[in-house]
């Protein structure tokens, strides 16, 4: 448990590393990015290594209503990344669509499992995008964005939604974590 706490640790703090310490951030110049880059990398596979060998109290299973809803959650999710990446619609409605994305992300994963360590790293992460979106709110003000939002471009997010979704379902299912039962 402790790798994946550590790797958690190094994730939130590379990326708060910007906001809770910006002139310390600033100083270092684009080597800052670098480093940050690499903390998140580094925080990444050490929550993966983390994950895989934790062990903790078994609290609830897996339900179907919950599949179902962990299944649209992560489903949105994915979309609301393409459409940030696109600049759609939904872009002017969210001021955080990724980090809203890793929020609905984490509920939907802690609604199908339901240990201990799913409740360190998903809750975790959680935690932190809505500690980032609090800092940015209060650091940063939002100007909306006002389009125009071309069909063409929502029609692209849709599809990629589509086939990011599908590789993210075949690969849980190579792993051995079936996404629909």
């Amino acid at each position: 448990m402790l790798i994946l706490i550590l790797g958690l640790l190094l994730w939130s703090g590379a990326h708060l590393w910007k906001r809770l310490a910006p002139a310390q951030r600033a100083a270092i110049g684009p080597k800052g990015r670098g480093l940050a880059t690499a903390g998140i990398l580094a925080g990444l596979v050490l929550m993966i290594l983390g994950y895989r060998m934790a062990d903790g109290a078994f609290v609830w299973g897996r339900h179907p209503a919950t599949v179902g809803l962990n299944n649209l959650l992560t489903l949105f999710a994915v979309y609301l990344f393409a459409a940030s990446g696109m600049k759609t619609a939904i872009t002017a409605r969210i001021r955080h669509p990724q980090l809203t994305a890793v929020k609905a992300w984490a509920v939907a994963h802690l609604l199908v499992n339901g240990d201990v360590p799913s409740f360190v790293l998903f809750g975790g992460l959680l935690a932190w995008a809505v500690v980032e979106v609090i800092l940015i709110n209060r650091q940063t003000p939002w100007t909306r964005p006002t389009g125009p939002f071309p069909a063409r471009k929502e029609i692209m997010a849709l599809v990629g939604t589509v086939i990011v979704y599908g590789a993210i379902v075949a690969v849980h299912y190579l792993l051995g974590y079936p996404t629909f039962g």
